[in-house]
């Protein structure tokens, strides 16, 4: 080999090209000098990471300050310091030194090795003890403004021992990890839970606890002890089976049924260039990216003193969902591999290098450029390309044992392997959609990020921005890698910035100085689409535009009142809203509903989501009371209370990994394991979630505008939505943000008689008015 790299040469100087040779030469040791750097810069920034966050709580300065104040005590012994002189002494004398050694140097040896020891006792004393108190939740069942006089010293104690400026996995050596619920208190809170629903199957309820008593006797503390030896072993007991089982082994479709979206802001628009938007939205999301990898990003912190896990950060960039024969598999790319972002338009994708030869990011004008760019080019080959090969994104609709199958068939090898393999290694995915239609309403602006058109959204990738032709945006997410808080804290960064000013008059990004240079041209990615793939793209469209057609969402602001009105109620908004839809499910379908609100564990390491089981004894009675014209106005109250008063502490109970849903399938999950199917487990397990909830974070970032100010009415974001849970039921979510306005997410299956989202959403409004009347003083 190196014989014919020498013969080439000689023939290229032979024939005059020498300059050219050397050009070429010259290039290729810049390129291989530019590589080793950014190696060298990722290894520094790898290395000086694990320090940082194998030493914290303690750091460097505690190690310097250790053995600084121990060899000055050695050198300078004063009567105060004797007793840790002579005992620096003999620990000299019980080391090993060479014959001839000054005691001065075998001294000096000793106190830097005490130092070192010290500063590792201290290391583990205070993480060990910082674990120990982040454990305490008394906090969380006191009113913020009323701590008790322990929970004010626990603060300060928290403080103390935390160290400073942390960084993004900082505090997850010192989180403190979920303990296993007592099997009898689990068993107990479901039989609550499911009264009302048994309310008037008194023989089968009856039935039911005979199997839970059974189950409590026999299989389940066998269950239990698998579960409590797993909490001993792994980070959490719950986390990675949660995944594999709900989210990785679910074979269904991941439009509609799985993923979900976010929305910018509901009205206002910073910008009504596409090019411009879609350019400066990715300059913001890679400097969150830069952040991430280097681990500079800015921990959550509760009231500046409770630390959240932050795990889920680490797969938000470059990592797509792969699909599997029975069970998909999550696949991460490290930065060195992951350069670039994808931009889908007009049925053509192109590989959008997004860092310069230097490794710096492009600036946002330097990115408008290249979006205009492929805009434009996408224009010359939109009647080249055939519908298969503008509608590659559709297999991701499939459901994913076909999408597997597909994959593996016409995706493994020549071509269309290359551009895959480009498509999921991508930063992410980006669609400027080329639809004209401005959305008549925010429903269908929603409905359109939920699902797209059946061939511009990339299901598979952690999320898919999308920049429609008016400036307006979006994303889709997929759910398994993190849960909808995670991005919606990524994308607000953008939002926030936007709305502090990100363009000028022309709505064109404001120019920022990056020092990139000379970015690369995008590369149109090709695909090689036969007679039959092209048939499996048309049957997979197909299918998607039909559960499009049975998707029914609305989104409406619901701008009456907001939870500043809620609070002079003297109960808390979220358990407010959860009894308003209690009331108005009954108003709905006769009946009440199993209700799943979902709540974070993330105070515990490695923690995702726990579930709030809303429909309790006490909802079941305000509801029923409330529809009841001959109960009075104050007896609804007090049962609004109370049944607020129960949510809310039902809602801390799950937060503080009390609520009994991950438990009661970790313990299924276990069965299966070890080989028994427990009945009583699948039968309460399989019992549908009919409504199905979540409220969404207003604000992530400490030092965010006030959003209750006028002045950012039209700027405020309605959050985003999902999919019904169940084929006969609703899902709904919920933005409050600020003191005025709550955004409702409805949605349901056509194909149901018994679902209708806009009823259910007008009945939603109707209720929440008549709650108002129970306590305004002016009506």
């Amino acid at each position: 080999m190196a014989e014919a790299r020498c013969a080439v040469s000689k023939q290229i100087m032979e024939e005059g090209h020498r300059k050219e040779y050397e050009e070429e030469v010259g290039s290729l040791w810049k390129e291989t000098y530019i590589l080793w750097m950014r190696a060298v810069k990722r290894r520094y920034y790898r290395i000086r990471n694990l320090l940082r966050n194998g030493m914290w709580p303690t750091s460097l300065w505690n190690l310097g300050v250790s053995v600084v104040v121990l060899t000055t005590a050695q050198l300078y012994p004063v009567p105060l310091t004797s007793g840790l002189t002579s005992l620096l002494a003999r620990l000299a004398g019980w080391l090993p030194f060479p014959s001839g050694c000054p005691q001065l140097i075998e001294e000096l040896i000793a106190s830097f090795l005490a130092g070192v020891a010290f500063f590792i006792v201290l290391m583990y004393v205070r993480r060990y003890t910082l674990r120990a108190l982040l454990s305490y939740r008394g906090w969380m069942y006191e009113p913020p403004r009323k701590q008790s006089a322990l929970t004010l010293a626990w603060g300060a104690m928290v403080r103390v021992v935390t160290g400073s400026h942390p960084t993004l996995y900082s505090y997850q050596l010192s989180l403190p990890r979920m303990s296993v619920p007592p099997l009898s208190e689990t068993v107990d809170k479901l039989l609550a839970s499911l009264k009302p629903l048994y309310r008037d199957r008194p023989e089968e309820f009856a039935t039911l606890k005979q199997e839970a008593v059974e189950f409590e006797r026999t299989m389940g503390p066998r269950l239990q002890k698998a579960l409590i030896i797993k909490s001993w072993l792994a980070p959490n007991f719950v986390s990675d089976w949660w995944v594999k089982y709900v989210y990785l082994m679910g074979r269904g479709p991941l439009p509609i049924n799985s993923n979900y979206y976010i929305m910018d802001q509901c009205a206002w628009s910073p910008t009504h260039n596409q090019a411009a938007r879609a350019g400066t939205i990715v300059y913001q999301l890679m400097l969150v990216k830069q952040q991430i990898d280097r681990q500079t990003f800015p921990p959550l912190v509760i009231r500046n003193t409770i630390p959240v896990c932050m795990a889920q950060y680490e797969k938000v960039f470059s990592t797509t969902r792969v699909p599997g024969e029975e069970h998909d598999e999550l696949v991460h790319y490290e930065p060195v591999d992951s350069r670039h972002i994808v931009v889908y338009c007009k049925g053509v994708m192109y590989s959008l290098d997004v860092y310069d030869a230097f490794g710096k990011i492009l600036a946002p004008q330097q990115l408008h450029i290249q979006m205009q760019w492929i805009i434009d080019d996408a224009n010359k080959y939109e009647g080249q390309y055939t519908e298969g090969q503008k509608s590659i994104p559709t297999l991701t609709t499939l459901d994913r044992p076909t999408w597997w199958k597909i994959r593996k068939d016409h995706f493994g090898s020549g071509i269309n392997r290359d551009s895959l393999k480009v498509v999921e290694s991508a930063i992410m995915f980006v669609n400027l959609d080329n639809h004209s239609f401005p959305f008549k309403d925010l429903s269908g602006r929603a409905s359109y990020l939920l699902h797209g058109d059946g061939r511009c959204i990339w299901f598979d990738k952690t999320f898919t921005l999308l920049v429609f032709k008016n400036g307006k945006m979006g994303m889709n997410c997929e759910h398994s890698f993190a849960d909808a808080p995670v991005v919606a804290h990524c994308i607000e960064y953008n939002m926030v910035n936007e709305v502090l000013g990100l363009y000028d008059n022309q709505g064109r990004p404001l120019p920022v100085k990056t020092g990139a240079i000379n970015p690369k041209v995008p590369q149109r990615l090709v695909w090689e689409v036969n007679k039959q793939l092209g048939d499996h793209i048309s049957r997979a469209f197909t299918l998607h535009q039909q559960n499009i057609d049975d998707l029914d969402l609305r989104l409406h602001d619901h701008d009456n009142f907001g939870k500043g009105f809620i609070k002079t109620c003297k109960v808390s908004p979220d358990a407010f809203i959860q009894m308003a839809l209690q009331v108005t499910y009954l108003k709905n379908a006769g009946r009440l509903a199993l209700t799943y609100e979902a709540a974070m564990t993330r105070l515990y390491l490695q923690g995702r989501t726990e579930t709030v089981r809303s429909l309790t004894t006490q909802a079941e009675a305000f509801a029923r009371a409330f529809v009841d014209p001959n109960v009075s106005k104050e007896e609804k109250q007090r049962l609004l209370t109370e049944a607020c008063d129960k949510h809310q502490v039902m809602y801390k109970d799950a937060m503080n990994a009390k609520a009994i849903d991950r438990h009661l399938f970790s313990l299924y999950i276990a069965g299966r394991g070890m080989g028994y199917d427990c009945a009583f487990l699948k039968k309460v397990l399989s019992i549908p979630w009919t409504l199905s909830t979540s409220q969404q974070p207003q604000q992530q970032i400490a030092d965010s505008p006030d959003c209750n100010e006028a002045y950012f009415y039209d700027m405020l974001c309605p959050g985003g939505g999902f999919g019904p849970v169940s084929d006969h039921g609703y899902g709904v979510s919920y933005m409050v943000p600020g003191e005025r306005r709550i955004f409702f997410h409805v949605s349901s299956k056509r194909n149901h008689p018994a679902t209708d989202s806009l009823k259910f959403m007008d009945q939603l409004f109707e209720t929440m008015q008549d709650l108002k009347n129970l306590f305004d003083k002016e009506v």
